[in-house]
Order: C-alpha cells, then structure tokens, then sequence
C-alpha cells in the first residue's frame, strides 16, 4: 500500500514558518513529506532541511517524493526527541524553523496490519516505530486493572475507563487478547447499548489512549518543546499541529511558559527569579482548518496549529 498523509493545515503551516530561503528547516514527523516538499522547494541551494521519522514506510515514501531536492536534503530515522542530538552530531548549532505534525497518517490508519484501525481486523500493534518491540498487545494483556484504567481514563478520556479495563482483564483470563476485532467487541461490552447509539465509534478513545501510552506521545511531547524551542535560531519558529485537546493543552502551556517564564508572586514589584522571555506565541488562538479542507479531507476536522517564535536576541543556549 501506498504511503499516504494529507498534509494538514499546509498553507497556514508554511505561512507560519515564515521560510527563509537560505535558511535551516526541520519535520519532526516527516510523513510523507508533504509539508516537507513545500518547504523544500522554497530554499536555495544554501538553504537545507532535515527531516525526522519512526516509520520506515514514512521514511521511503519521504525520501522518494524529496528527491528533486536530495542535494539539500537529510533524511532521519527516528523520533523527534532526538531531533537536537541529531542535528549537533551533523554539525548544526542552530534551526532557522521546525515543524511537528502529530497526526497518525492515513497509511498508518488505513492499512489494516498496523493494527491502528478499531475499524479493521487485525494484530494488536500500533507501534510508529515498527524496531519496537512493545506492541499494543503487550500493554492489553499485561497492565494491571488499575494501570489500564488510567491508560483509557488520561488519554482516552472515556468516562467508562474502568469498565473498560475490568472487562480486559476479564476477557484476557479466558484468552488473550491478540486482535483488535476482540479488543473492539471487548470494549463495546463494557459501554451500554444506549451509549453506543448517541456517540461515534465507541472504541475510539480507547485505541487512542493504547496508543499515546506504546508510543509514548505525550511524555515525548512534553519532554521536548523546551528543547526544540531553545534550538531555534534568532527568529526561528516552531509550528505544532495536534489532533486532540491533550497535546494541544501541552503545546498551549509549553508556549505560553516560554513567552512569561517568570515564576515571582504577581505582588513582587520586580522580577527575581531571573527567567527571562525566549519568545513570543504568535497564534493567541489556534489556526484551525478551512471550510475547502474540511471538504477535503474529514480527518483535518480536529487539528489546531499553533506558532512560536524565538527572540530575535541572542538565544542563551545552556
């Protein structure tokens, strides 16, 4: 099957990045490529872009699609908490822009082996990294009650997590739970009939909560907007696109900790802690996607792009 990604929000995205064309860009979550190539053919030959993934079929279908640019392009297996270690090891000190689309791709969705889809049948997966050896299987057969019931509660928000879990655990004592097909009848059963009927797929949030925690999304989100922000150039931005309120409430926080980092009590008349402004927020709400988009491409529906910029001063890199 061939790799697919609409790239969401791909105008506003660009827009937003501000491209210098002899500048140094950065894709966190490479894809396809699609926002990629945009960037890409906006830079010079003095221009260069780096561009990061855990998938590998992500990787291929990138390196293939950026080849018109191959002379300016470093293409990166891995994910983008290590998107500053990597870039030193090659020299770089500095990025004039980076993005990050946290969107779980249609490849990744619609190709029923990568156990993503509560929609296919198929082995409990869901790795974005398929060097990995965890998979969403190992989590389902072998939390605890109570770790499950946190899983689905945190990150899936579903407020009937603990049923859900209790009936896991109860359904894995008989056998274990190795498809998602048995995972969704699973889940159906522990949510009442008058539920299921009034909202939409009644796996949905549960699958996404199995998800977030295998792959470490949110610790990896969180873990790293400080950094990525402290590696942008005099004026370089950093662009984020999230999918649901969870990572979007992070970037919100992360950004907004950045531009007012001072922790003094409201009544000191002057600051003490010393914490000074890297940055400013440059979207005080979230772009969101357009009617034509969301004619388009229905999966764009959720996303938000929020923008950083950092000080055009000097950046005080630790």
């Amino acid at each position: 099957m061939e790799f697919s990604h609409y790239s969401v929000l791909l105008a506003e995205t660009i827009e937003q990045l501000h491209i210098r064309p002899d500048g140094i860009y950065a894709d966190g979550t490479l894809g396809g490529g699609g926002h990629a190539f945009e960037v890409c053919r906006r830079l010079t030959e003095q221009g260069h872009f780096y561009g990061i993934d855990q998938d590998a079929a992500a990787i291929a279908a990138a390196t293939e699609r950026l080849k018109p640019f191959e002379e300016r392009v470093t293409i990166i297996h891995g994910n983008y908490e290590q998107l500053r270690a990597q870039l030193e090891e090659r020299g770089v000190s500095g990025v004039d822009g980076i993005l990050l689309d946290l969107g779980v791709s249609s490849y990744q969705l619609d190709e029923a082996e990568r156990g993503f889809s509560y929609r296919e049948d198929a082995r409990l997966d869901m790795r974005m990294d398929q060097r990995q050896e965890r998979t969403a299987a190992d989590i389902v057969n072998g939390y605890s009650e109570m770790e499950l019931y946190r899983v689905i509660r945190d990150y899936g928000e579903d407020k009937f997590a603990k049923n859900i879990a209790k009936h896991i655990v109860q359904a894995r004592a008989v056998k274990p739970v190795e498809t998602t097909g048995e995972l969704v009848e699973i889940i159906k059963a522990a949510i009442p009939a008058k539920v299921r009927m009034q909202k939409g797929h009644p796996a949905r949030q549960t699958f996404q909560a199995i998800r977030i925690e295998l792959n470490r999304e949110l610790e990896v989100l969180e873990d790293s907007l400080d950094d990525l922000i402290d590696f942008l150039n005099p004026g370089g931005r950093l662009c984020v696109i999230t999918f649901h309120s969870l990572e979007d409430r992070i970037v919100k926080n992360a950004f907004r900790k950045n531009e007012h980092p001072c922790t003094c009590p409201p009544d000191f008349p002057v600051c003490v802690c010393g914490k000074k402004p890297k940055g400013r927020v440059l979207t005080r709400k979230p772009i969101l996607p357009g009617e034509e988009e969301l004619r388009e491409n229905n999966r764009s529906k959720s996303a938000k792009l929020r923008a950083f910029e950092r000080e055009e001063t000097d950046k005080g890199r630790n």
